[in-house]
């Protein structure tokens, strides 16, 4: 049977591309990887994130994607400066009303390969209970 490895790319409806990349752009430091029409790709190393004009449902209220992020402080930060509310402490609803939970790369098991973080130009640590979560998994 197959297993699910990974996930290249997460696909966001917004209301315009522009608008969007404005808004993500004040959040993060974006690198376009390309656009077609309609569409907006983010670079985040081996993965993507996909912007797609046209939200077709309301804001969500439990469906949500984890973004890990190397200072989750400062995009939090910078989200309440864009006049974002964060609630349970990690997460908001970008202005489509796609909710988005900002995670640190130190504290969770997600990991990128050295070679993934150099073409980045980060260097990364995890915490202890993170390395201990990937040693226990026989992932490090």
């Amino acid at each position: 049977m197959a297993r699910a490895v990974g996930i290249n790319h997460i696909a966001l409806e917004v209301g315009s591309i522009d608008e969007a990349l404005d808004f993500y752009g004040r959040l993060f430091d974006l690198e376009l990887r390309g656009r077609i029409p309609g569409m907006a790709f983010v670079d985040m190393g081996d993965q993507f994130l996909a912007l797609a004009q046209g939200r077709t449902q309301g804001p969500d209220a439990t469906r949500h994607f984890g973004l890990v992020v190397d200072d989750r402080d400062a995009v939090l930060a910078a989200a309440r400066e864009a006049g974002i509310d964060i609630f349970d402490g990690n997460s908001f609803l970008d202005p489509w009303g796609n909710q988005v939970q900002v995670v640190a790369y130190s504290e969770i098991q997600f990991s990128k390969t050295p070679e993934i973080l150099r073409g980045m130009g980060l260097e990364l640590e995890k915490t202890e209970s993170a390395q201990r979560e990937l040693r226990d998994k026989g992932l490090a």
